[in-house]
């Protein structure tokens, strides 16, 4: 819509996707107005003082009530639309006419959470504020965490306190209101008619570029910083016999084409650290709080790294690890732990698909931080023991059977987080262990 001349004139309704609260103001507030800007904020607030009573859709408004009532120039209000379109926070739809009339959906922002884990985002935020600025956000929207381990689960289910009686089929209302988030949209600008174009149409299957695939080039793009002359050849060489294209080798091209202009470097994806909001609190001097700080404070690439004693790490390694943050979406902390169990376990490999398997696993239990992913691991092994030793290894002694199994575990296992005090020797292997990845 950059194109397109808006005028006072022109109407528009605003429409409400989503359900706000008071903690999205204050969201908007403290995350978004850094990058964004108060006009902005302005904005999206009185696009939803605009709102009917019950916050679902506006009258039918001018342009220049706008104007009006923000006291700005019709331009600085289109660049703040601009800024709130780009963050997520509303679409625009315009209806062409001689007055032509827009539609401004209205979303929610990202819950905190998901904001510091936002991959660009977060790291806007913190350019935008500084790191006294930014920490100290950091700290408001930290989850105070209560050790459970002395606690006992007495919460009801819902059978216990309901019971089932016989009633009429309810028909499935689908025009609810709902809490709703909009995604933000990465348009590389990419031009699919020039890259379609510049291919032989005989080498390609008609269904060569749906939808799915053209978001994977435009993600491609945005990550390795391609343009559509760039992509051109890459995606010849990523066609198949079947006039398809091969993603995992699209995806290895523009890899290996971005590092070959970067003297061998990656994009920063698998350089990154634990946020530091999902850290454990400093203070706890134990083993168990060490290895956990391990974790939190330094990147995968530097865990692989050191596991291959200084050795550069095979680029299908690195290409695992940058899976499990873009794909799976792991935190890095988490898929530090993830690789030092499978190590440890796999005779010092890291199998694509167990360790796939595994973090599917692990996204589906929403495993978050360092010590969740560690107690996990610490669970499932014990589980694995149970099988192997139920299995027909009879033969072996109890004393084989365990050593068989507790020669391959990480060094957290069975160790008490709380009262496992970390010795002078301990605390010398950890620094030992930081200084040689950092």
């Amino acid at each position: 819509m950059k194109n397109l001349t808006i005028l006072p004139a022109d109407t528009y309704t605003v429409i409400n996707k989503t359900i706000l609260n008071e903690n999205d103001i204050k969201i908007i507030s403290r995350l978004y107005q850094p990058i964004i800007g108060y006009t902005a904020v302005s904005l999206y607030l009185t696009l939803i003082d605009d709102l009917d009573k019950l916050q679902l859709m506006s009258e039918e408004l001018t342009h220049h009530h706008l104007m009006a009532t923000m006291q700005l120039r019709l331009e600085d209000i289109v660049v703040a639309r601009e800024k709130l379109e780009a963050s997520g926070l509303l679409k625009s739809y315009v209806k062409k006419d001689t007055i032509n009339h827009y539609a401004y959906l209205i979303y929610s922002p990202l819950s905190a959470n998901e904001f510091f884990n936002h991959p660009i985002l977060n790291i806007v935020l913190y350019n935008n504020l500084g790191k006294k600025e930014y920490e100290k956000l950091l700290n408001y929207y930290k989850i105070p965490r209560i050790n459970l381990k002395d606690y006992e689960d007495v919460t009801c289910s819902f059978n216990e306190v309901f019971t089932s009686v016989k009633g009429s089929i309810l028909q499935i209302e689908e025009d609810l209101t709902k809490r709703d988030s909009n995604n933000i949209l990465l348009n590389k600008g990419i031009d699919f008619n020039l890259l379609i174009s510049s291919l032989p149409k005989e080498q390609l299957h008609e269904k060569c570029f749906s939808q799915d695939v053209k978001d994977l080039i435009n993600a491609l793009s945005f990550a390795y910083n391609l343009n559509t002359l760039d992509m051109q050849g890459l995606i010849r060489n990523a066609l198949n016999e079947k006039g398809m294209i091969d993603k995992n080798l699209l995806r290895k091209s523009c890899r290996d084409y971005y590092q070959f202009d970067n003297n061998g470097s990656l994009p920063t994806l698998i350089y990154n650290k634990q946020p530091e909001y999902l850290k454990k609190p400093k203070g706890d001097n134990s083993k168990w709080a060490k290895m956990v700080y391990t974790f939190e404070n330094i990147n995968p690439y530097q865990l692989l790294k050191a596991r291959y004693k200084g050795g550069e790490p095979t680029d299908r390694d690195k290409r695992l690890i940058e899976n499990l943050l873009v794909d799976q979406k792991l935190n890095p902390g988490v898929v530090n732990v993830l690789i030092s169990y499978v190590l440890k376990i796999n005779n010092e490999q890291l199998t694509k698909s167990y360790v796939e398997a595994i973090a599917g696993q692990w996204k589906r239990l929403n495993i978050e931080t360092v010590e969740e992913a560690m107690k996990i691991t610490e669970k499932e092994h014990k589980k694995l023991k149970k099988i192997i030793e139920s299995k027909n290894n009879k033969d072996l002694s109890k004393k084989e059977k365990k050593n068989q199994l507790d020669t391959k575990l990480p060094d957290w296992f069975n160790m008490n987080p709380d009262k496992t005090a970390t010795t002078e020797e301990d605390t010398k292997e950890m620094e030992e262990i930081l200084a040689g990845l950092v």
